[in-house]
C-alpha cells in the first residue's frame, strides 16, 4: 500500500516452552510478560509509548517452540523502531518489584485457563497422547514452578537461550536501503552463541505419540466433546503437512465435507465438527473436535469411525479433491496479505532452518492425488491409531 507504507520488524527466539528445564515450566511466557516491563535503559511502559509515538504498534507471543516480539512501525522510522525493539528484549531489567507483581497476573491467567472448560479438555488431550513430553504440558506453566522462581532464574533463561545461535530477524514491508547497516551496528551484533549444548540436550527427548481412549467429566462443560488425534510429521516435513491439509479440507470444511456433511447437514447429531492441522518443529498432530448433546456421543464416535473407514474404500472426486485443494490455496495466500504476517512466515521458516520461497508449498498441492491421500494420509487417520478424549458435562447441583 504505497499511501501508507509500513514494516513489520519481528524478532525470533528458540526459546518456547519446550526449552523450559523442570522447574521452570512457565518461565519462557512469563519471560514474554517481563520483557515488557522496561530494559536496563527504559522504565516499564516506556516502550510502549515510545513506539506509539513513532505510529506503531506491538506485540508478541510464546509457543512450544519458539517466542517472538515484533513491532509494526509506519516505513521511515524503522531505524529507531529497531533499537528500541533490541533494546526491551535483549536486555531486559527483570526488577524483583515488578518481577513479583507481574508474577501475579501470570499465576491468574493460569488460574483462568485452568477454569475454563474447554481448555481443560484440549490440555487434557494434549497430556494424553503426549504424555511426559514438553508439548504435554500448558505452555503457560505450573503454579508451584512460577511461585519458586525469581529474577535470578528467569536471568539465567534468558541468558541461555536469547543467544546469536536461537536468534532470528524478519523484516517485511518497506525498508530503507542502509537495513544492512543498520543491523551490523545495532545490539545483534553483541549476540553471544552458547546454546548448541542446550539445543543438543534438549533434542534427546523423544516425542512419543500414546494410542489411549479416555473419558472425563468436566463441570460447566456446556456440551460434551469428542476428540481424537493422530502424530503428524514435523514442520520441515512440507509435503506431508500439505497432504494432512488437504485431507482436514475434504472431511471438516464447509458443508460439502464429509464430517459436516453426513454429521452436521443429515444426522444433525451435532453441533459442530471440525478437523485441524497442529504443526510444530518435533511432530504435530491431526485433530478432530465434535461438539453433540451428552446423549448423542456414542452414535457420534460410531459414525465418525464409519466415515473414517469409508476413506479407505471410496476415494475422493475430483471435484471434491479440487475443491479442498483451491481451500487450501485459499488460506495460505490470504494469510500472507499483511506485512506482519509475512515477516512472522519468513521468521519462522528462517530460524528453523527451513527458508524458502512463502509461495512454495503451493507446488506440494500438485503431489496429491486421490489415491496418495488415502495410502499415504487415510490409512493413518483411523480410530485404532487414534489417541481419543470424550468429555461430558458433570451436572452439578444449584
Amino acid at each position: 500500500m504505497h499511501d501508507t507504507p509500513l514494516t513489520c520488524l519481528d524478532l525470533w527466539f528458540k526459546a518456547g516452552s519446550y526449552m523450559e528445564r523442570p522447574g521452570e515450566e512457565g518461565l519462557a511466557h512469563f519471560l514474554e510478560h517481563m520483557v515488557f516491563k522496561g530494559s536496563k535503559s527504559s522504565e516499564a511502559g516506556e516502550f510502549d509509548r515510545k513506539i506509539e509515538a513513532l505510529g506503531g504498534s506491538s506485540n508478541a507471543a510464546t509457543g512450544f517452540d519458539d517466542v517472538h516480539f515484533h513491532v509494526l512501525v509506519p516505513s521511515k522510522v524503522v531505524a529507531p523502531a529497531l533499537d528500541l525493539l533490541l533494546d526491551l528484549v535483549l536486555k531486559p531489567a527483570l526488577q524483583p518489584d515488578e518481577y513479583s507483581m507481574e508474577r501475579e497476573v501470570v499465576l491468574e491467567e493460569i488460574a483462568q485457563h485452568n477454569d475454563q472448560p474447554d481448555e481443560k479438555v484440549f490440555q487434557k488431550l494434549l497430556s494424553t497422547c503426549w504424555a511426559s513430553h514438553s508439548y504435554g504440558r500448558p505452555i503457560l506453566g505450573y503454579e508451584k514452578s512460577l511461585k519458586n522462581s525469581d529474577p535470578k532464574t528467569m536471568r539465567g533463561f534468558h541468558d541461555r537461550l536469547y543467544t546469536a545461535q536461537n536468534c532470528c530477524l524478519s523484516i517485511a514491508g518497506v525498508f530503507p536501503k542502509e537495513i544492512k547497516n543498520l543491523i551490523a551496528n545495532s545490539q545483534l551484533s553483541d549476540l553471544k552463541d552458547n546454546s548448541r549444548k542446550e539445543s543438543s540436550a534438549k533434542e534427546s527427548q523423544k516425542l512419543r505419540f500414546h494410542r489411549q481412549r479416555v473419558e472425563i467429566g468436566v463441570s460447566r462443560l456446556e456440551s460434551a466433546r469428542f476428540l481424537m488425534a493422530w502424530p503428524i510429521g514435523p514442520a520441515q516435513d512440507q509435503l506431508m503437512l500439505m497432504g494432512a491439509d488437504i485431507a482436514t479440507s475434504l472431511f471438516s470444511e464447509g458443508r460439502r465435507s464429509r464430517l459436516v456433511q453426513r454429521l452436521r447437514e443429515d444426522l444433525q447429531i451435532v453441533e459442530s465438527v471440525d478437523m485441524d492441522v497442529t504443526v510444530l518443529e518435533r511432530g504435530g498432530l491431526i485433530l478432530l473436535e465434535a461438539c453433540c448433546r451428552k446423549d448423542e456421543v456414542e452414535k457420534v464416535e460410531n459414525e465418525i469411525h464409519k466415515i473414517l473407514k469409508e476413506s479407505l474404500l471410496t476415494l475422493p472426486s475430483q471435484p471434491e479433491l479440487d475443491r479442498a485443494c483451491h481451500l487450501v490455496k485459499n488460506g495460505l495466500c490470504f494469510n500472507l496479505e499483511a506485512s506482519s504476517q509475512v515477516a512472522g512466515l519468513a521468521g519462522s521458516q528462517a530460524l528453523w532452518n527451513r527458508q524458502q520461497p512463502l509461495l512454495k508449498p503451493l507446488k506440494n498441492i500438485s503431489y496429491w492425488t486421490a489415491s496418495k491421500l488415502r495410502d499415504e494420509i487415510f490409512t493413518q487417520l483411523q480410530p485404532e491409531m487414534s489417541c481419543t478424549v470424550i468429555a461430558t458435562p458433570i451436572e452439578t447441583c444449584s
